[in-house]
C-alpha cells in the first residue's frame, strides 16, 4: 500500500501511476452501474407518472431516491463518492463514463441532468395543482358498480 498525503497517493505525486486493481475496479464500476440504473429507473418512473398525471406514493418513493442521490452528490462536492474509490483502484478517471454504459449514452448524460428533473417537477406540479393525486377515491368515486 503506497503512502498517501491527504487523498492523493504519493506514487501519483511522484509521477508513478497507481497499480490497477482490476477486480476491485470492476466491482466499483458494477456497483456504480447498478446504482445509476436504479436511480435512472426512478427518474423514468417520475417522468411517466408526471406525464400521465399520477403523482402517487410510488412517485413519492422514487422522488425520495432521486433527491437522496442528489444530496449525496452535493455533499461530496458535486462528485460521485465512488469516483475516489475508482481512482484509488487505478482508474484514470472515476467519472460517469466509467460505468458500464454504451459510450453514446454516457456522453449524453450531462445534457439531460438538469432539464429532465425540471420537466419532472413541472409535470408533477401541474398534476398536484389540478388536485389529481392519482387515487381513484380522490377523483370522485370508486369503480364499484
Amino acid at each position: 500500500m503506497p503512502a498517501t498525503t491527504g487523498r492523493v497517493p504519493v506514487t501519483a505525486i511522484r509521477g508513478v501511476p497507481p497499480r490497477v486493481r482490476a477486480r476491485r475496479l470492476a466491482l466499483i464500476r458494477g456497483v456504480h452501474t447498478a446504482a445509476w440504473s436504479s436511480i435512472a429507473s426512478c427518474v423514468a418512473n417520475l417522468l411517466w407518472s408526471g406525464a400521465t398525471g399520477r403523482s402517487a406514493r410510488r412517485a413519492g418513493a422514487a422522488a425520495v431516491v432521486v433527491v437522496g442521490e442528489c444530496l449525496v452528490f452535493a455533499a461530496d462536492g458535486f462528485r460521485c463518492p465512488l469516483t475516489a474509490l475508482a481512482e484509488r483502484a487505478g482508474a484514470t478517471s472515476g467519472s460517469v463514463t466509467d460505468i458500464y454504459l454504451p459510450a453514446w449514452s454516457a456522453r449524453a448524460l450531462p445534457a439531460v441532468r438538469v432539464p429532465l428533473p425540471v420537466l419532472i417537477g413541472w409535470l408533477h406540479g401541474r398534476t398536484l395543482r389540478r388536485g389529481r393525486g392519482g387515487h381513484r377515491a380522490e377523483q370522485g368515486g370508486s369503480r364499484c358498480r
